[in-house]
């Protein structure tokens, strides 16, 4: 059994699997103590009264959690899977946030539908949606925290003042500080207590770097086409023709809660849009993992080069290249310039950083070697 995040780090510098980063150790040290914490925790209830006041059968106050933010290709994620791989925690679980905020939306759907059958509507559906999240979980990790949604911007102070209560503890990465989260966001305001709990809560910590460990290990692959013309069109009909050769293509429709969502061209395990299709229409975090959960390979023809004004088209890319990875898929591409030339400029070109390096590391052999069908759809183009 490992003994913590430590122990195993220096294991992987000992072996040469990663190179010595002072930014990281500090990051693991952090994380072995969180994780001697957890050993033997147990949220409850205090019990007060005299048995409170002697200590007797009172739980130790929760131990804080974490924030970790930092630039693309830190390591923020690799150190969140040695942690959570070792934690001692009985009952943990790591989410990613999109995915996470889908299932609770979900949940808090299915609670009114319950309620307002008994002819009670008016009842809040956060602290029993919260409570059962809490049930399996004590600790609860997130990668890739980022707030886009008014949605779930209005609900995350209520839901995680619930978890806090219940004595979880939350570890989340992200690129974004603290301050910055949710940054211009429709009613802001109301949104800020949240920051306040988060900095009460958890202990903040910038990965500092400018070095992304992943763009060293890439090796070009020719699934992302630029610039844009007929050439790129001919390849990526290329690329379609080969991959999809011998298989049934079609247009097919996608039933989500209440909706349907249309794809132009699809077989059972790669889809096709253009850019507009994907990222021109209001299609949300769901649509985006539902797609990311049906399809291995996702192409997409024609991502233009996107001004600051353009701040909607951003972020649904930003989400869809997030959901394509963090299930393990692909995404081939044509588009006018390299991917870190998408966006340059205005509030969102900082959050798409973390985007352009996972389209580039899309194309990479380490990737590669860790998705299965995909792969095999790469080796036909």
């Amino acid at each position: 059994m490992s003994n913590g995040p430590i122990h195993d780090y220096r294991a992987l510098l000992a072996a040469g699997e990663l190179d010595a980063d002072a930014g990281q150790l500090r990051v693991v040290e952090l994380l072995q103590m969180l994780h001697l914490r957890l050993d033997g925790y147990q949220p409850g209830v205090d019990k007060g009264g005299l048995l409170g006041l002697l200590r007797i059968g009172r739980p130790d106050p929760a131990p804080r959690g974490l924030y970790l933010f930092g630039g693309v290709g830190r390591g923020k994620s690799m150190l969140m899977d040695m942690f959570f791989d070792a934690a001692p925690a009985k009952a943990k679980r790591r989410v990613h946030f999109h995915s996470f905020m889908d299932e609770i939306h979900g949940a808090i759907h299915d609670h009114r539908q319950r309620v307002k059958q008994n002819g009670d509507d008016g009842e809040d559906p956060i602290p029993p949606v919260a409570a059962q999240v809490a049930e399996g979980a004590t600790l609860l990790c997130f990668d890739e925290f980022q707030v886009t949604d008014v949605a779930d911007a209005m609900i995350l102070g209520r839901l995680f003042e619930q978890f806090f209560q219940s004595g979880m503890v939350v570890v989340l990465t992200t690129n974004t500080a603290p301050d910055d989260l949710y940054l211009g966001g429709l009613n802001r305001p109301l949104f800020e207590p949240f920051i306040a709990l988060l900095k009460e809560r958890l202990d903040i910590h910038h990965l500092d770097g400018h070095h992304d460990h992943r763009m060293g290990r890439l090796v070009a692959r020719p699934i992302y086409i630029h610039p844009l013309g007929p050439s790129a069109r001919t390849a990526m009909d290329r690329a379609w023709a080969e991959a999809t050769a011998g298989l049934d293509v079609a247009p097919t429709t996608l039933a989500l809660k209440g909706r349907t969502l249309d794809v132009p061209l699809a077989t059972h395990f790669a889809a096709r849009f253009s850019f507009d299709d994907l990222c021109g229409k209001p299609l949300g975090a769901a649509d985006f993992l539902a797609l990311a959960n049906r399809f291995d390979t996702i192409f997409v023809d024609d991502i233009p080069q996107l001004a600051a004004e353009r701040r909607d088209h951003i972020r649904r890319l930003v989400i869809l290249v997030d959901a394509v990875y963090e299930a393990g898929g692909l995404i081939v591409a044509s588009a006018e310039v390299e991917p870190e030339r998408l966006v340059t400029s205005g509030p969102e070109a900082a959050k798409f950083a973390r985007a352009a390096s996972r389209l580039h590391e899309m194309g990479s052999a380490a990737y590669l070697e860790t998705i299965t069908e995909s792969a095999a759809v790469l080796r036909k183009i």
